[in-house]
């Protein structure tokens, strides 16, 4: 499967933002489905992931309780709802996707988008 991510910019501190991940070449049905970000100078962390139903989600540290994914299997899309942004929250966000269900690891996944930056003034 094929991943496009969009939706990112430039937003002030406790702003909103929904990135889209639109997924092309197969079915997202197939697949968990993931968002991970990269800060200046930072390591690739895991955000959130959703499974293959949209039922069920997982979120790390960063993301718990500001921010929500959601799926719409119809639309192929994968969404990340992210409130209350902080400037510590600038970073190229990624989807990523796998067949099988949602890990923390970004080893496990095997799809990947371009990425697409966010950025949260102070």
């Amino acid at each position: 499967v094929q991943l496009q991510a969009s939706g990112g910019g430039l937003v002030r501190a406790g702003g909103s933002l929904k990135l889209s991940c639109q997924a092309s070449g197969d079915t997202l049905r197939r697949y968990g489905a993931a968002w991970f970000r990269q800060g200046p100078g930072k390591e690739r962390v895991f955000v959130g992931g959703i499974n293959w139903s949209g039922g069920a989600t997982e979120y790390g540290d960063p993301a718990r309780g500001r921010f929500a994914l959601s799926k719409d299997n119809d639309k192929n899309m994968v969404y990340l709802q992210m409130n209350r942004l902080k400037p510590e929250d600038t970073a190229v966000y990624y989807c990523a996707a796998r067949k099988g269900p949602v890990r923390t690891s970004e080893d496990f996944y095997d799809s990947w988008g371009q990425g697409t930056q966010v950025t949260v003034s102070s």
